[in-house]
């Protein structure tokens, strides 16, 4: 099978190519690129006025199966991955059971493979049953598929502990990533302030974030091992994990499009559909996380999409499941508030979607070269459409962009050269 993309614009940071060009691809691979390609293929695709990127990359989202399908599944969750663009999707443990043995993890892979629309590579838990009393096999689960290990949802509140979880993991070559939130001071539905005042909800202080934060960053730099910090939110975390950077530390971190798109204000709009864990911070913090992206210290933007039925949602702002789903809506978050404002170029955007998340995980993807497995993306920049609940592919409808007009739409999605994602005009 030979597919020929024709006429869009390339966009690859590892290359550093941003041009028209031609691809060719055979089978699962990229046979060729070039300004112009004249050979016959099985399809054509017309990319004018259409970008094409190496597949974008979600080291952080919630699946639910096994134990909550009535959120999400890993079939409806990938199908609102490759909506959203994600050629490559690392789903968390917090499931029920929990991947803590390989029974479970490898059911998550069978699970995945007869889906059969993106890469989904999954994280064991790095405790038995996130209850951070044990420690997991380590071995035998990366062995087993483990991309990484964390407990995400829960914190691993013993910090002896995590330094033996972040050094096993080291050791294996790969990593932990941290929930970062001590609970002592994370009590709260949203951020702490006047929002929360006026809503007379208890608000999340930001330490909770930060001191965990800084643990993780004090283990990594003591034991010269590799430590991964999710989801930040603060202008504090950032600054740290900038300044344990320049002094070597081997410490990486994400982000999420709601903490450079929104403020804490957003809760007065959407209500618990803004409402997610850590919360949406001050506008202080919001552009420290843009800033974060600029300067190099946040690696790579995750979803951390996190579906919740309905009917979880409507209990209320005090009571509600943290979270939001992020999949569908990740790309044009990321063109209207990195890229349109001038923060970002697309070459930037590139690295962070795609080329670090892949370096980061240790997977040959995330970059568009002849010979590499043909994982693409492809999207309008210009497109303007308004995100409506009956859009939404995930199983669950909790989204803060809900009747908000976006830019930027997924055309096609292309993953091992197969394409699992239209939206043709």
């Amino acid at each position: 099978m030979k597919l020929l993309l024709k006429n869009g614009t390339l966009i690859d940071y590892k290359t550093n190519i941003f041009g028209k060009k031609d691809i060719l691809i055979e089978d699962d691979k990229i046979k060729k690129i070039d300004d112009e390609i004249t050979e016959s293929a099985d399809k054509t695709i017309d990319c004018t006025n259409l970008n094409i990127i190496p597949g974008m990359i979600d080291m952080h989202c919630h699946l639910r199966e096994p134990g909550f399908e009535h959120k999400e599944t890993i079939e409806t969750g990938s199908k609102s991955a490759v909506c959203g663009g994600f050629t490559t999707i690392c789903p968390m443990p917090n499931t029920k059971p929990t991947p803590d043995n390989t029974i479970v993890l490898q059911k998550i892979i069978d699970e995945a493979k007869r889906v059969n629309l993106c890469n989904v590579l999954p994280y064991a838990s790095v405790s038995k049953g996130e209850k951070g009393e044990e420690l997991v096999d380590f071995e035998e689960l990366k062995n087993a598929g483990a991309v990484a290990f964390s407990d995400d949802g829960m914190p691993v509140v013993n910090a002896r502990m995590m330094r033996e979880a972040i050094i096993k993991a080291d050791k294996l070559g790969t990593f932990v990533s941290s929930h970062c939130e001590e609970k002592s001071v994370s009590s709260g539905a949203i951020n702490a302030g006047q929002v929360a005042e006026k809503l007379g909800v208890e608000g999340v202080l930001p330490e909770a974030e930060e001191i965990m934060a800084a643990r993780e960053i004090v283990i990594s730099e003591t034991n010269n091992v590799r430590a991964h910090i999710c989801h930040i939110s603060t202008k504090t975390s950032k600054d740290m994990i900038r300044d344990a950077k320049k002094r070597g530390v081997q410490i990486t971190c994400e982000t999420c499009p709601h903490y450079f798109t929104f403020t804490v204000d957003e809760v007065l709009k959407s209500g618990v559909n803004a409402k997610m864990n850590p919360p949406l911070r001050e506008e202080k913090d919001r552009k420290a996380i843009i800033e974060g992206l600029k300067e190099g210290t946040i690696d790579c933007i995750i979803t951390d999409h996190a579906p919740h039925a309905e009917d979880e949602k409507e209990k209320g702002l005090a009571t509600a499941p943290n979270g939001i789903i992020g999949f569908e809506t990740a790309l044009s978050a990321e063109i209207m508030n990195l890229i349109d404002t001038g923060d970002l170029t697309y070459l930037d955007l590139v690295k962070v979607t795609s080329y670090n998340p892949a370096k980061l995980l240790k997977i040959d993807r995330g970059t568009i070269e002849e010979g590499k497995v043909a994982d693409i993306t492809i999207f309008d920049p210009d497109e303007k459409y308004v995100y409506t609940k009956e859009m939404i592919v995930s199983k669950s409808k909790n989204s803060p962009f809900i009747g908000k007009e976006l830019k930027g739409r997924v055309r096609y999605t292309i993953v091992g050269g197969r394409i699992v994602y239209v939206v043709e005009k």
